[in-house]
């Protein structure tokens, strides 16, 4: 799944939230989209899963299907179009969930959706047996009882169980206890592999997202700043470089320097 962002915009009221001319995201591509606090990462993700409207310009998939689909070929504008969605997994946030049903519930909910019936959600269910701990199946809770942890791994596993080829997973390790963030890191990193799936996420935990993203995009201000190849964890300096000048700028303001 490549994706094309062109001359995209989007601001709210004076704050511009994104403005970045072209951005290209690679078939198969796992990159990892970092920036401080009111960066553009949300809204970025917000436009590409058409949740909210640009002001200017345009996101294309450029879809080449695998054999046997019935989803054409050719540039797909989401905003234009719903076919974008079979081939599309993502969560941003607890908006995505039914808190009301349980998660097996919600995940043959969202399986029907996507043409699985329940012993195929019940079998690719097994494979994120690690992930899930015991603590999300068989529980019989509903999801706004969940912890936060908990939630997040239902909302992660909802997005993957239609093995898509696009999947957009916003702050992914947040409220994950560290054992959990390991585990996650592991199957994000084997779902790239083996399935070839173009992986967008964004993450606070710069740690995290050099250990799994072999391509990393800064945001700040809704422009991109870098765009940077993390082979061998190579982007490390020069991420830690930008932050700390970043967090100095920030200490110097604050004292009026």
């Amino acid at each position: 799944m490549r994706i094309e962002v062109k001359d995209l915009r989007k601001a709210f009221g004076e704050k511009v939230a994104v403005d970045i001319d072209t951005y290209i995201i690679n078939d198969g591509d796992m990159i990892g989209l970092v920036g401080n606090n009111g960066a553009g990462k949300t809204t970025l993700f917000r436009l590409m899963l058409d949740l909210l409207k640009a002001d200017n310009g345009v996101v294309e998939y450029v879809h080449d299907p695998a054999e046997g689909t019935e989803i054409p070929t050719g540039r797909i504008n989401p905003a234009d179009s719903e076919e974008w969605k079979a081939f599309t997994g993502a969560y941003i946030d607890e908006g995505f969930l039914i808190d009301f049903l349980t998660p097996e519930e919600y995940f043959h909910f969202i399986g029907k959706v996507s043409g699985m019936g329940q012993d195929e959600v019940d079998t690719r269910l097994k494979e994120f047996e690690q992930l899930m701990a015991g603590e999300i199946l068989n529980q019989k809770k509903l999801i706004r009882d969940l912890s936060a942890g908990n939630k997040q791994k239902v909302g992660i596993i909802a997005a993957m169980l239609n093995q898509p080829e696009l999947l957009i997973l916003d702050e992914p390790f947040n409220f994950l206890d560290p054992s959990s963030q390991i585990v996650l890191k592991h199957t994000l990193t084997r779902y790239n592999q083996s399935h070839t799936s173009t992986i967008i996420i964004s993450s606070h935990n710069l740690a995290h997202t050099i250990d799994i993203c072999p391509r990393i995009t800064l945001l700040e201000h809704g422009h991109i700043v870098k765009d940077l190849s993390n082979l061998d964890h190579s982007a490390a300096a020069e991420l830690d470089a930008y932050f700390n000048a970043e967090g100095d700028a920030e200490v110097q303001h604050e004292a009026g320097i």
